[in-house]
């Protein structure tokens, strides 16, 4: 009996533990970078299996061992391309427990939607027929609300003409106001994640509905600014004349180049540029063949760094 009660009491306590770190590593994934500095990451990518794998550095090093934080991987499709970001390793897919969004692309590989698995902190604004579903699913609780909800638009310029020089790529962040950067300002955080994602819950069938807003997005012109969204512009290179080819600073961050490099700054869409709109917020780029870094900062998370930077990797058709 006591060997039994030992048992249990051991399972126990390594089921709480699992609950807490994963609890904790949602939190780290999902909350604001901090206000004073770049996080320093990187991303692994695995060619054969089309597989990317975000680690948080702990070192000054451009590469070490990290802490694993997020993982995606690319599906094909017939008009467009996902890529599933998952909180577990090995377990990339819609229906896990650990799912936490996707990356949608259009055709060209020109427009992206970011998606989350949970619902916007304002509370989600259902369709009738997504309603309709939701009274039949008597297991899911009415405070946990999950599916597909976008959260950020992602485009691409057109260079037809194969003008040259980097992409020019813009961000439509809809759940940060643009407020967050100035003095004062204040981002979202997920403070209640664990009670309306199913990554902590037992799993329940998802609502993967489609959405019309993110139809017309991927498939016509880029859409405006949402009323005070914050908007990240890619920031202009320079053309070195010795290296003969167009330069940014990432500080010895990046050492390959390559037309997936990008540095994003918040854009000033009403006045005058300010010290806030030269902070770089995330910047990405190549140090070996499948090996790139990712630094972000306050007010974006890793989960929407990460989700940027995979839309870089896409083949861009129109775009190089």
């Amino acid at each position: 009996m006591n060997e039994a009660f030992s048992c249990l009491v051991i399972c126990f306590v390594s089921l709480e533990s699992d609950f807490f770190s994963r609890y904790k590593l949602v939190l780290d994934c999902l909350q604001p970078g901090p206000k004073d500095c770049l996080l320093q990451c990187f991303i692994k990518r695995n060619r054969s299996t089309q597989t990317y794998y975000l680690y948080l550095g702990l070192t000054n090093a451009l590469t070490d061992d990290g802490k694993f934080l997020l993982a995606a991987r690319k599906c094909r499709r017939a008009t467009c391309t996902d890529y599933i970001i998952s909180l577990c390793s090995e377990d990339m897919s819609k229906g896990s427990s650990t799912y936490v969004g996707k990356l949608r692309s259009n055709f060209l590989g020109t427009k992206f939607t970011i998606f989350d698995g949970q619902p916007p902190h304002a509370g989600p604004k259902m369709s009738k027929s997504c309603s309709s579903r939701l009274t039949n699913l008597k297991q899911v609780s009415p405070r946990v609300l999950f599916g597909n909800y976008p959260m950020a638009h992602i485009s691409y310029e057109l260079n037809m003409l194969g003008s040259r020089g980097p992409r020019k790529m813009l961000c439509i962040m809809d759940t940060i106001p643009a407020t967050s950067i100035g003095p004062g300002g204040v981002a979202p955080t997920q403070s209640e994640f664990s009670l309306r994602n199913p990554g902590l819950l037992p799993s329940f069938p998802s609502l993967h509905s489609k959405s019309t807003s993110m139809d017309n997005f991927l498939s016509g012109p880029l859409s405006g600014q949402k009323d005070g969204a914050l908007v990240l512009v890619n920031k202009s290179p320079r053309w070195h004349e010795q290296l003969q080819c167009w330069c940014l600073n990432f500080h010895g961050r990046v050492t390959v180049a390559s037309v997936k490099n990008f540095q994003l700054v918040a854009s000033p869409e009403n006045g005058p540029a300010g010290p806030e709109h030269e902070k770089i917020i995330l910047q990405f780029g190549k140090v070996g063949k499948d090996l790139f870094t990712m630094d972000y900062r306050y007010p974006i998370s890793a989960f929407q760094a990460f989700a940027i930077c995979l839309s870089s990797f896409d083949t861009k058709i129109a775009c190089e």
